[in-house]
């Protein structure tokens, strides 16, 4: 019974994000024509962060069907990385796509062009209604990756209010100037925060630490075992910034027979001492005092530190 509630759960958080995916990558396509059509730089970079949201958002809905695949013979880990190598191609998409909006909008600052005001309008109504129905939507989701496309949805309807405000200022006010103006802002703000997840994905990609206070804790917790005298080797990486892998080699201070009530006491303890830890694999050699470690060529943690 529980295994079936969860898999409708599963059905419905889909489902819900194939809805959110389908309304934004829609309204995208029209958000490029539209601020071609209003001559709206403004709306551009609205439709730049949108394209991001889809991305992220399709993403989303793929992986979580991807998700549901056990692992193979070929991907080990599963397929939990996929979203690791998504948010990069994200992220470099949003860099590219800033960069052209910033080009377009900058030159507008010395010589700013009034944008068809009446279609900025309407296209932030329209933009105010998408994307608050496809907020909605995901509101009523439980997931972790609903709650967070939640957000990314909801700054869209921020940045459409602005876009809203700003055309009825227009409406009324000969100031060309605010579109530029609110497009370079808006685009600054997307592009620190892209460049601070890219760095941050990236790292996690190339199998940095991901929280370096969980690493020493772990180590700490180790070398509090009665029995345990050293721990090297000690290597923690992400498999999607979420559900972390840990390897390590552990030297066990004997006296006298290490035999196998001794070995399942350890390994009893070091069971016990990382399961409130978010740990999707976990690989832990033991080695006695005398015993010379097969990987000494490689240098030790304790060397490291």
């Amino acid at each position: 019974m529980h295994q079936h509630n969860h898999a409708h759960q599963q059905d419905e958080s889909a489902s819900r994000i194939g809805m959110a995916f389908f309304l934004n990558a829609s309204f995208t396509i029209i958000e490029f024509v539209g601020g071609w059509l209003t001559n709206s730089t403004a709306i551009m970079a609205d439709a730049i962060h949108d394209l991001g949201d889809s991305l992220s958002i399709g993403s989303a809905w793929l992986l979580n069907r991807l998700g549901k695949k056990s692992a193979d013979s070929e991907f080990t880990y599963g397929y939990r990385r996929l979203s690791l190598f998504g948010a990069l191609i994200n992220s470099l998409v949003l860099i590219a796509g800033s960069i052209w909006v910033l080009s377009e909008a900058i030159p507008r600052l010395a010589n700013p062009v009034m944008p068809v005001t009446e279609g900025m309008l309407a296209l932030a109504i329209l933009g105010v209604t998408v994307n608050g129905i496809a907020a909605y939507r995901l509101s009523k989701g439980d997931t972790l990756n609903e709650k967070i496309l939640n957000w990314h949805l909801l700054e869209d309807v921020l940045g459409w209010l602005a876009v809203l405000i700003i055309s009825i200022v227009l409406q009324f006010a000969d100031w060309p100037i605010l579109d530029p103006l609110l497009s370079v802002g808006f685009t600054l703000f997307i592009l620190l925060n892209v460049i601070r997840n890219f760095w941050v994905t990236g790292k996690l990609f190339f199998q940095a630490v991901p929280d370096k206070a969980l690493h020493k804790e772990i180590e700490h917790k180790l070398l509090a075992i009665d029995g345990v005298s050293e721990i090297h080797h000690q290597h923690l990486w992400s498999l999607d910034g979420e559900q972390h892998v840990l390897t390590a080699h552990i030297v066990a201070d004997h006296e006298g027979v290490f035999g196998p009530d001794e070995y399942c006491a350890i390994k009893q303890s070091i069971a016990m001492a990382l399961e409130q830890y978010p740990l999707a694999h976990t690989t832990i050699e033991i080695e006695l005092t005398e015993e010379a470690c097969r990987d000494q060529t490689v240098p030790s943690q304790t060397d490291q530190h």
